[in-house]
C-alpha cells in the first residue's frame, strides 16, 4: 500500500522538476533578448548555457519520474540510479556548451566589436540572472532535503550560471566604460572555463555514485554510532558496507552474537538496530548477517 505522505513528496518533487523546465525556457528567452540588444558574445555565451539548462531540466524530470517508481521483479532494489544517469548527461551537455562558447569567443577575439544598447541589455540580463539565483536556491535546498542528486546537480549548475553571469555583467560594465571591447570575448572564454569545470566535476561525481560509491564519512559515522548504541547483547559488528542510490542508503554488515544465543534473541537485536538506523537515516535498506562468536574479528569497527 502506498503511503500518502510518500506520494505527496513524489508529487512535489516532480512539480519542482517540471517547473525547472519553464524557468529555464523563460531565462533562456530573456538572456537571448539581451544578446540581440547588445551583440555581446559574452551575453551570447550566457544565453547558450541556458539552452543546456533546458535540456538538463528535462533530463532531470525524466530521471526523477523513473527513480520514483517502486521496486519490481526486474528491479528489486528500485530505480533510484536513474537520477545519476541524468546527472552524468547534465555534465556532458555542460562540457559541450563550454566548447561551443570557446568557439564563439575565439572568433570574437579576432574581430571585437562595440556593444549596442549596453545599459538596457545588461539590465535585461541582470533580471534573468536574478531569476536563476532564486531558482538555484530552491533546487539545491529541495535536493538536499529529498536526497535528489539530479535536482541538487541542476541547482549547482544554475548557481554556477549565476556566478558567471554576475562576472560577465561586471566585465561588460567595465568594457562599456573603458571602451576595451576585447573584454567581451575574454569574458566569454572565462565563462566557458567555469562551465567546463562544473560539467567535469558533476560528471565525475555522478559516475562515482553509479559505481556504488560508499556513503559519506558523516553518514558512515552516524551508522556506526546507531549500531553501537543499539547493539546491546551482541559482541561486535564488522564488514560494514554502504552505498547510496538517489535518496536510498543501503547498509550491510555482519553482527557477531554469542554462540549459544537463541535465534529469537538475535533477531530481536537485529530489529532494534534496523529500527534505530531507519530513525537516524531516512530511506534506508538494512541487511544484517548474524554470525556466532568464533567469527569475531580482532579489529572490528564496532565492539559491543
Amino acid at each position: 500500500m502506498k503511503s500518502p505522505i510518500a506520494d505527496n513528496k513524489r508529487s512535489q518533487h516532480q512539480l519542482i522538476a517540471a517547473s525547472s523546465i519553464a524557468v529555464a525556457l523563460a531565462v533562456m528567452g530573456i538572456k537571448y533578448i539581451a544578446y540581440l540588444m547588445t551583440g555581446s558574445v559574452a551575453l551570447f555565451s550566457d544565453a547558450l548555457e541556458s539552452i543546456v539548462n533546458v535540456l538538463t531540466a528535462i533530463a532531470a524530470l525524466v530521471a526523477i519520474r523513473i527513480g520514483a517508481q517502486p521496486p519490481d521483479r526486474s528491479h528489486p532494489f528500485g530505480h533510484h540510479k536513474a537520477e545519476y544517469f541524468a546527472a552524468v548527461l547534465e555534465g556532458a551537455l555542460i562540457i559541450v556548451a563550454a566548447f561551443m562558447i570557446f568557439r564563439e569567443a575565439y572568433f570574437a577575439f579576432y574581430e571585437p566589436r562595440s556593444l549596442d544598447q549596453p545599459v538596457a541589455g545588461l539590465m535585461v540580463n541582470a533580471f534573468a540572472t536574478a531569476i536563476n539565483a532564486a531558482w538555484a536556491w530552491v533546487l539545491m535546498s529541495r535536493g538536499r532535503i529529498w536526497n535528489s542528486p539530479a535536482m541538487a546537480g541542476d541547482g549547482r549548475h544554475l548557481l554556477s550560471d549565476v556566478i558567471t553571469s554576475v562576472g560577465v555583467l561586471i566585465g561588460l560594465v567595465l568594457a562599456t566604460i573603458t571602451g576595451w571591447n576585447v573584454l567581451d570575448p575574454l569574458l566569454a572564454a572565462i565563462v566557458a572555463f567555469n562551465i567546463l569545470r562544473i560539467g567535469y566535476n558533476l560528471a565525475v561525481e555522478s559516475m562515482s555514485q553509479l559505481l556504488d560509491q560508499a556513503a559519506s564519512p558523516e553518514i558512515q559515522a552516524r551508522i556506526l554510532a546507531a549500531i553501537r548504541a543499539n547493539g546491546e547483547g551482541a559482541l561486535q559488528a564488522h564488514d560494514i558496507r554502504t552505498r547510496t542510490a538517489g535518496p536510498q542508503t543501503f547498509i550491510e554488515f555482519h553482527l557477531v552474537v554469542p554462540g549459544d544465543m537463541t535465534v529469537l534473541t538475535a533477531h530481536g537485536i537485529c530489529d532494534r538496530i534496523e529500527y534505530a538506523l531507519e530513525q537516524e537515516l531516512a530511506n534506508t535498506d538494512v541487511i544484517i548477517h548474524v554470525e556466532p562468536d568464533y567469527k569475531a574479528k580482532p579489529k572490528a569497527p564496532v565492539q559491543l
